[in-house]
């Protein structure tokens, strides 16, 4: 409700702060993943800790849990979805620089618009295509395609596995937000995310007995990498916990955007806490990026 709304510069401010833990928890995934911290085990402890949080919340509203007919398989498939977002993007923070992985994981809103054109919702604006081909020019700068063409030898098999796996995360988050717009709207977001993290944290669970992802629940081999994995877990759980109560009063429409910060705040935390840096030419296609994401996306609420 508007009336109920927070001021505009407590609200920018929130989400400013929520980004930034957001960017903090991969950061810290990567210091983990550095100290031999399987995948399935850091996202295990991520969504373990948001789901003790969520329960708490879940029984402080007490919504209705009861799915209506039709709704259980789109809800499996979502959370199935985010549980494979987790793990490739998890994947690519563990191979190339945080701030590349979760700059190309932003690109979902181009593949978002895509996929609602290509399942028969309106196409996309010309605005709307003139900004995606700007993004697309901008990641061309990010990933410095031009000197890797010039000089095939930096292209090592990490990089090219990072880079998919980021952008594949892009596209389960896209799916997963068509289903949560055209299959799962009706359902509180309160259940949504309950159901969505209930079934992450049982899929790492099955995934980790089964030996799916090899080493994926290998411990850290350090004190170092256990610190860096409880952090990374309260960092996303305090994140996920404040931008699910305060999200009512965000007034979303307007401000998700802000939350475009996570790309550079981590760039920060990456240079600060594991010696990454960006060449002159990525961080202009950096901005290049970032600035094309948040007009497409105050174009798409306009």
């Amino acid at each position: 409700m508007q009336s109920s709304s927070l001021p505009h510069r407590t609200a920018v401010a929130v989400l400013l702060t929520v980004g930034s833990l957001f960017a903090a928890n991969h950061v810290a995934a990567r210091l983990a993943f550095d100290d031999q911290a399987g995948l399935l085990l850091a996202v295990l402890c991520r969504s373990g800790l948001a789901l003790l949080a969520l329960v708490a919340f879940v029984l402080w509203q007490q919504p209705r849990l009861r799915l209506a007919p039709g709704l259980a398989k789109w809800q499996i498939i979502l959370g199935l979805l985010i549980a494979l977002q987790s793990l490739c993007l998890y994947s690519a923070v563990a191979r190339i620089p945080v701030a590349l992985a979760l700059l190309i994981g932003n690109t979902f809103p181009i593949l978002l618009a895509l996929l609602t054109w290509l399942l028969g919702g309106p196409p996309p604006t010309r605005r709307a295509c003139v900004l995606m081909g700007v993004i697309l020019c901008g990641l061309v700068l990010v990933l410095d395609l031009p000197a890797w063409l010039s000089s095939s030898g930096r292209i090592t098999p990490a990089w090219r596995l990072g880079v998919g796996f980021a952008f594949a995360g892009a596209c389960l988050f896209a799916c997963g937000l068509w289903i949560t717009e055209h299959r799962l709207s009706a359902l509180p977001g309160a259940v949504r995310s309950l159901y969505t993290i209930v079934i992450v944290f049982c899929g790492m669970l099955l995934a980790g007995a089964a030996g799916l992802v090899p080493g994926g629940m290998n411990p850290p081999a350090s004190g170092s990498g256990w610190l860096a994995l409880l952090a990374l877990s309260v960092l996303y759980a305090t994140a996920f916990s404040v931008l699910f109560i305060c999200v009512p009063r965000l007034n979303m429409a307007r401000n998700a955007p802000v939350m475009n910060i996570e790309p550079v705040a981590s760039l920060l935390f990456a240079w600060l806490m594991l010696d990454q840096v960006f060449g002159g030419m990525q961080l202009l296609g950096g901005a290049v990026v970032l600035g094309s994401i948040v007009m497409l996306a105050y174009s798409r609420r306009a």
